[in-house]
C-alpha cells in the first residue's frame, strides 16, 4: 500500500499513514505538493482535469501536477520526477510557499486534507506534453486572466486547493 507522511500545521512529520486512510473519516493532515507550470513569458498557466476516476475531486480543473511527497530526495526533485510521470515532461522546480487546505469531496469519497507545497516552473508552450490517462484527462495553457475570470464565474469547476495555491504563487 502507498503511504502518505503525516505532519502537524508547521509541517513537522509525525510519521506516516496508509493513503487511504489518510484521505477517510475527515482526513488526516499529511504533506503533498502542488506544481505550476508558466509559460515562459509567465502569461499562461498549464492546467490539467483530473481523470475522473480519480478518487477525489475527478473530473475537476487543477493546477498543472499534484502528489504526496516520500521525503526520499529533496521535494524538488520529487516533483520534478512526479511532473514527468504525470505529464509526461519536467523542468527545473523552485518552492515558493506552503500552506494547509482541507476539502471534502462532495461525492462522499473522501477529504484532502493536506500541508501542500507550492512549487513553480517554466516550460514553453511548445513543450511535448504526455499525460497519463489514469491521472489525467486533458492538459491546456490557459491565459492566467481567463483562468481567473473563469475560476470566479465557475469556482465548483476548479479543486478547492487551486484557488488557493493559485493566489500564493502570483
Amino acid at each position: 500500500m502507498k503511504s502518505v507522511i503525516l505532519t502537524d500545521p508547521k509541517g513537522t512529520t509525525l510519521g506516516t499513514c496508509d493513503i487511504m486512510d489518510a484521505h477517510t473519516h475527515g482526513g488526516k493532515l499529511h504533506k503533498a505538493f502542488s506544481i505550476f507550470i508558466f509559460s515562459t513569458d509567465r502569461t499562461k498557466l498549464l492546467i490539467q482535469k483530473r481523470a475522473p476516476e480519480k478518487k477525489l475531486f475527478g473530473g475537476y480543473w487543477a493546477n498543472t501536477c499534484c502528489s504526496h511527497p516520500q521525503e526520499k530526495k529533496p521535494i524538488e526533485e520529487e516533483a520534478a520526477a512526479r511532473l514527468q510521470e504525470e505529464c509526461g515532461f519536467t523542468c527545473p522546480l523552485s518552492v515558493v510557499d506552503t500552506f494547509v487546505y482541507k476539502a471534502d469531496d462532495p461525492s462522499g469519497a473522501g477529504t484532502e486534507y493536506e500541508y501542500d507545497t507550492i512549487l513553480i516552473g517554466e516550460a514553453d508552450e511548445s513543450v511535448e506534453l504526455c499525460p497519463a490517462p489514469s491521472e489525467v484527462a486533458e492538459l491546456k495553457w490557459i491565459a492566467i486572466d481567463t483562468l481567473k475570470l473563469d475560476m470566479t464565474k465557475h469556482p465548483n469547476q476548479y479543486a478547492p486547493w487551486f484557488h488557493q495555491a493559485l493566489a500564493l504563487c502570483m
